[in-house]
């Protein structure tokens, strides 16, 4: 999909978002062990979807109260609440990791569907310029998910 420069840097993190829930999956095809699973997750937590929604809830959802950025705020609430259950109660049953697979994946599909296409209609050039300074001081280096224990291969 065609995306505005000044937020392709979220689409391009959505990209490894995919990848995340692909990992997963094949993690839990091939019966790994679940904890192996589960320090990945907390991983790319930490160091990639929690800064990418924080980013989103401020340069794009902060003051929108149209339906589709609500829905993409609640979506994050509910794959927060997914990840905080997988990291509070440890090792789970596979099913928890399925659901946390396919809603960060639906979640990208909306988002790249639906919202970003919304608001690079509903922004201004001006806004969309501002976010997109904003994202170039925060992203000095392009998003990855070099994790090391490649479990899924």
């Amino acid at each position: 999909m065609r995306r505005d420069p000044n937020i392709i840097a979220l689409s391009r993190e959505h990209h490894y978002g995919l990848l995340f829930c692909w990992k997963i999956r094949q993690g839990l095809a091939k019966h790994v062990d679940l904890e192996r699973i589960r320090k990945y997750v907390l991983h790319f937590w930490k160091f990639n979807l929690q800064d990418h929604f924080a980013e989103e809830e401020l340069l794009l959802f902060r003051d929108r109260f149209d339906s589709l950025c609500l829905e993409a705020k609640q979506q994050h609430g509910l794959i927060r609440n997914l990840i905080q259950a997988i990291n509070d109660s440890g090792v789970q049953a596979e099913i928890n990791y399925r659901e946390l697979a396919d809603q960060v994946d639906e979640h990208i599909r909306f988002e790249e569907r639906q919202v970003f296409p919304f608001l690079e209609q509903k922004m201004t050039k001006e806004q969309l310029s501002a976010v997109g300074e904003h994202l170039g001081r925060l992203h000095t280096t392009p998003a990855d998910d070099n994790y090391q224990d490649e479990f899924w291969g």
